[in-house]
């Protein structure tokens, strides 16, 4: 959430990284923006869902490690562009994000089996 936060209100110092002297412009700031937003929404759905439980959270917190993911892809097809002091680095922060999103969503408490028949006893 502080990096979408981030993004949103500095999109020029988040996409610097990623994109070089391009930031500066109205388009990226734009784009950068729009994930901030994206991240920032995920990240306090994720929260809002485990105030209620584990399983309401699971799907909030799978879904931000997805878009981590493409995030990382999309790091990797672009790489050779990136600045060079920055491409390692955002695609170990964008990776490492969408590794420990889907672990985390994984330990999340999962519902129970379901009764078998009769296991409750009579009614």
């Amino acid at each position: 959430m502080a990096i979408g936060a981030a993004a949103l209100v500095a999109p020029t110092l988040m996409a610097r990284p990623w994109i070089g002297d391009a930031a500066d412009g109205t388009a990226a700031r734009l784009l950068a923006r729009t994930m901030g937003g994206r991240d920032l929404a995920l990240g306090l759905g994720a929260l809002r869902a485990l105030a209620t439980s584990d399983q309401e959270a699971r799907p909030w917190v799978a879904l931000g490690g997805a878009a981590d993911a493409v995030d990382a892809v999309a790091t990797l097809l672009a790489f050779s562009a990136i600045p060079r002091r920055a491409r390692w680095g955002i695609l170990a922060v964008t990776a490492g994000a969408a590794l420990v999103s889907t672990r985390v969503a994984e330990s999340l408490d999962s519902p129970g089996p379901a009764p078998a028949a009769g296991a409750l006893g009579p009614v």
